[in-house]
């Protein structure tokens, strides 16, 4: 496996994929980081072959990896994005919020996710107590070691962090399990919430201090990031409201150090990783051209936003006709950011051509409107290092989130100060360069809820967004194709849920289905 931050250190050079599981591998000291790197590698990559091999059997590498999976999850169920291929398995039933239980790209998350988690609970069972004392390590070695165990143990709660909010289960494992035919018991969304609650509190003394380790490992504000979010959205996972710990966490990361990058659409070039948006960008999931290479969130999306008609992907530093055309946006996003309130704004990058802003046929992919947010080229206009698989990483999380964050705890009955969450929300409109500025008394869930789209789309945040402010099912927001057809219709309460895959219930009978699957 390799993994590559903005050094070399973290250089894992391909090898016999058992290697990571012998106890062998790690007689050599550097070990101990690269052993590291394998748990970090699984975000980005899908196997020790290149961008084309799984190790997950029976899945292609796109289905399978990580980054891309949480994007087709988070955006392709809703009213952000539109997929016109849909004879690619399993995405026309996301499309269409019609999914079951034999979808590949479900089986795909799920599959993907539970390595992260068995990767990282095979790098503690290699590096606990008993295990260095008979190595004989000690030293600053072990003290380096200690923080790899930290970050290895945040992997996994962000791992069991996803499967709480996609499947609201999951078959929980941990390095005191033995390894093999091993049937994990299930917990539930309030077990899995306790256990990332307890982990991540248990390790924030051992990560680095904010912005102090290397580009794209965890450090304090990751972790305190990943509190936040469980906070912020308690009520959908335990039905009990912590918005006051959310907003707390918030304002420790907001305190941390990192800042607001000056120019917004810098954040979704190729060399994102450096410079400003470096001290935005709080955890990323990479991508290299060369190097670490792999069909993630951010290939998908400089590639899919080509327009069919327009073929501007030179203007993305990618093929012209790019992916032909595979992806849209709906009219109700289009709406949103046409409306009056972000005409000039740098966040509203839909492209005003000779289309229609609804989509009737799904097929048709010359209509609705397209957007230009990501791009394979630098900061400077420089093209990245390979026209199709992209070197823009993917910010998982980023400060401006967690001034949204801050604002809706706020007026959720968090505390804080809701003259603090109107400034945060003018500085990001401020560094849009929109003209529009907000007081006190605009300070809504609604304008949250809008404010949230325009900053975050195509960031896998929207289906999260629109369950948490209860617009997803039933029929109080429709979007097109929501429901199958071509206006939107209601959808039912379970569809907040993605069921269990097949393979995995057949795989562990301590499984059980998500209700109405």
């Amino acid at each position: 496996m390799l993994f590559i931050g903005c050094t070399s250190d973290l250089d894992v050079e391909p090898g016999d994929p058992n290697a990571f599981l012998d106890s062998d591998f790690y007689s050599d000291p550097s070990a101990y980081r690269e052993g590291l790197a394998g748990v970090y590698a699984n975000l980005s990559l899908t196997g020790t072959n290149g961008a084309d091999n799984s190790n997950i059997q029976g899945l292609d590498a796109g289905t399978s990896q990580y980054g891309r999976g949480l994007w087709n999850l988070q955006e392709l169920t809703t009213d952000e994005a539109i997929w016109s291929w849909e004879n690619d398995p399993g995405l026309r039933e996301l499309n269409r919020n019609t999914w079951a239980a034999d979808n590949v790209v479900l089986r795909g998350m799920f599959g993907r996710t539970m390595t992260s988690v068995a990767f990282a609970n095979e790098y503690l069972r290699q590096t606990e107590e008993s295990v260095l004392d008979s190595r004989g390590v000690d030293g600053s070695l072990r003290e380096d070691i200690q923080v790899y165990r930290a970050e290895a143990r945040f992997l996994r709660a962000l791992s069991y962090y996803h499967m709480m909010d996609l499947f609201g289960k999951a078959p929980f494992v941990t390095e005191a399990d033995p390894v093999g035919a091993y049937q994990a018991p299930e917990y539930d969304r309030t077990e899995l919430f306790n256990f990332i609650e307890s982990e991540l509190t248990a390790i924030i003394p051992d990560l680095k201090d904010p912005l102090q380790n290397e580009y794209a490992r965890a450090d304090k504000a990751a972790a305190w990031m990943l509190l936040a979010k469980i906070y912020l959205n308690a009520e959908v996972f335990t039905t009990e409201a912590r918005y006051s710990e959310c907003l707390s966490f918030c304002e420790q990361i907001i305190n941390s150090g990192y800042s607001l990058a000056p120019e917004y659409l810098n954040l979704f070039k190729a060399d994102n990783d450096q410079g400003a948006s470096r001290n935005e960008i709080i955890f990323p999931l990479v991508s290299d051209g060369i190097t670490t290479q792999n069909y993630g969130p951010t290939t998908v999306a400089i590639n899919g936003q080509v327009g069919s008609k327009e073929l501007n992907g030179e203007n993305f530093g990618v093929a012209a006709g790019g992916w032909g055309g595979a992806l849209r946006v709906t009219q109700q996003f289009s709406e949103t950011m046409l409306n009056g309130n972000y005409n000039e704004d740098t966040r509203n990058t839909i492209i005003l051509a000779d289309r229609t802003i609804n989509i009737t046929e799904v097929s048709q992919k010359d209509q609705g409107y397209i957007v230009s947010k990501w791009s394979n080229r630098t900061s400077t206009g420089e093209t990245g290092s390979a026209t199709e698989i992209v070197d823009t990483d993917f910010p998982l999380f980023r400060l401006a989130d967690v001034y949204l964050m801050y604002a809706e705890a706020q007026i959720r009955g968090g505390g804080g100060s809701a003259s603090l969450a109107v400034e945060y929300i003018n500085d990001l409109r401020t560094r849009a360069e929109n003209p529009q500025r907000i007081g006190v008394s605009d300070l809504t869930l609604d304008l949250i809820l809008n404010e949230r789209l325009v900053e975050l789309y195509w960031e896998a945040h929207r289906r999260q967004d629109l369950i948490r402010f209860n617009r997803y099912t039933g029929g109080v927001y429709n979007w097109s194709w929501k429901g199958n057809t071509p206006n939107g219709i209601a959808i039912d309460a379970t569809k907040k849920l993605f069921p269990i895959p097949e393979a995995s219930l057949a795989a562990n009978p301590n499984l059980t289905q998500n209700s109405g699957y």
